[in-house]
């Protein structure tokens, strides 16, 4: 018998609470995102009614239909890909929280934003320029403007982990890199951190909120 989206859901649960027991933390202090690119309207109306309240997506021009198609669902949007700074305005429209804020442009579009906008800073783990993230060593000065643009609030920092380093050692990076973090924005303590391959290490080392896709979703559609 095929594992169904529920087998999924509780397994993936389950491992964060174990996770978080091997840590000596409580599941409580861990927020679940579940990534949906590539899946339909209809399965986040599944998730939701399997408890999933924050559902993540990484591209504006399938999230913000399928955030409108299911408007009516008690839901936290969370915006985890690049963003480029002319959708910026519009992303924050129905996202609650923009996890990839990584320069000092997007900084600024997103500052024009009528309202309020909760936010987290990614850092670039890898050597390769352009690949997402701002460099460890520009973090201060876009956490400095970030903290000047009076609608952002600076929730911490997020990462993806590279895949030629252990996850345990590129988490233990963001944890040095957060430190000097805190030193400009001492409330900004929060760590996005963990994927579907690594969240067990990602919650070893402080991860507040981990975002999950195909370990909970599956396969994406045929067709995309």
């Amino acid at each position: 018998m095929s594992e169904t989206l529920a087998d999924r859901w509780n397994a993936v649960a389950e491992q964060v609470a174990q996770a978080c027991r091997d840590s000596n933390r409580s599941p409580d202090e861990v927020t679940t995102i579940v990534v949906t690119k590539f899946h339909p309207p209809s399965l986040v109306r599944e998730l939701h009614a399997l408890g999933v309240r924050h559902v993540g997506e990484n591209r504006h021009q399938d999230a913000a239909p399928k955030a409108q198609e299911v408007a009516d669902l008690d839901l936290s949007w969370h915006f985890v890909g690049q963003l480029q700074s002319n959708k910026a305005r519009a992303v924050a429209a129905y996202c609650d929280v923009i996890h990839s804020v990584d320069r000092e442009s997007l900084v600024d579009a997103l500052a024009k934003y009528e309202g309020s906008v909760e936010v987290f800073l990614e850092v670039n783990l890898t050597d390769v320029p352009g690949r997402g993230g701002v460099e460890p060593a520009d973090l201060t000065r876009l956490a400095e403007s970030t903290l000047a643009a009076g609608n952002l609030r600076l929730r911490g920092l997020m990462a993806v982990a590279p895949q030629d380093e252990s996850p345990a050692e590129a988490f233990d990076r963001v944890l040095t890199y957060r430190d000097g973090l805190l030193t400009v924005a001492p409330e900004a303590t929060e760590l996005s951190l963990g994927m579907s391959g690594d969240f067990p290490e990602a919650i070893a080392r402080g991860a507040t909120h981990l975002r999950i896709g195909t370990a909970i979703t599956g396969k994406r559609p045929q067709g995309t």
